[in-house]
């Protein structure tokens, strides 16, 4: 296959395809309107965020430009991604108010009592001990803070089905997914009340169908030509293999919430 031999999970060519499909800035589905209904009653006017898996920068724009965030600290763990974040800030007008850092796995490297909000887009499914992230989260959040993600999640806690484990083969990605169940005890566990988790994927079961449509149809010749025919058949064969586990209901795309008490 002609597709990147670049260490980095999300490199240039991923990162062409997925804005392609999402969106200039965005790689998770929803954009502007799935961070609104994420950030329903909550108001960041003038807070400090963390947003942990920052991206291509679509969402901290969002956060500062729409949203009225005061300072959004976006973090992750490569480069290629922090530098098409850092391109976006620069043209959104908002690089005083966005900073983008590059992190090694681990714990946060932030003091406790740091920020007001941490915020997550479909990232941390990449971190496999929640336990220990939600007690992380806890840290860094001032006393009052709000965490609130959406993140890809698994059904259950068994042994993934066949059909879930040849969608993250295919994924090629280091997925490391819980159970509603477990992200809520973790929130619980680490301090958090108010704790909420709520499916997205009934929404995202038929979104996703709309997405392999498009990368099948109208998408599909300018993004070979860009991306390469064999990298475009790789990403529609990867969304073939999603589509069962959505409709099953074991791939649960999912929207959470804790506050740290005063």
């Amino acid at each position: 296959m002609n597709i990147s031999e670049s260490t980095e999970l999300y490199h240039d060519q991923m990162i062409g395809m997925l804005e392609r499909v999402w969106g200039d800035g965005w790689l998770s589905p929803g954009g502007p309107a799935e961070v609104g209904r994420l950030l329903e009653g909550m108001d960041l006017k003038g807070k400090s965020v963390l947003d942990i898996g920052c991206g291509a920068g679509g969402v901290d724009v969002l956060l500062v430009g729409t949203h009225g965030a005061g300072y959004v600290t976006g973090i992750d763990v490569e480069d290629t991604v922090l530098a098409h974040a850092r391109e976006r800030a620069v043209k959104g007008g908002l690089a005083a108010q966005i900073g983008l850092v590059k992190v090694v796995p681990g714990p946060l490297p932030f003091p406790p009592g740091t920020f007001d909000f941490v915020f997550s887009k479909d990232s941390i499914v990449h971190i496999p001990d929640k336990h220990a992230l939600m007690r992380d989260v806890f840290r860094v959040l001032k006393p009052g803070g709000w965490f609130v993600a959406s993140d890809w999640l698994i059904g259950h806690d068994h042994e993934p089905s066949p059909e879930m484990k040849a969608y993250i083969v295919s994924e090629g990605l280091d997925f490391g997914m819980a159970s509603p169940l477990r992200y809520a005890d973790a929130m619980r566990a680490a301090g958090f009340e108010r704790v909420e988790t709520r499916s997205r994927n009934a929404w995202y079961r038929d979104r996703a169908r709309e997405e392999l449509a498009l990368m099948k149809g109208s998408l599909y010749a300018e993004a070979a030509a860009k991306l390469g025919r064999d990298f475009v058949d790789h990403n529609i064969e990867i969304w073939a293999n999603m589509l069962p586990v959505l409709e099953s209901g074991e791939h649960c795309p999912t929207h959470l919430r804790a506050w740290k008490p005063d």
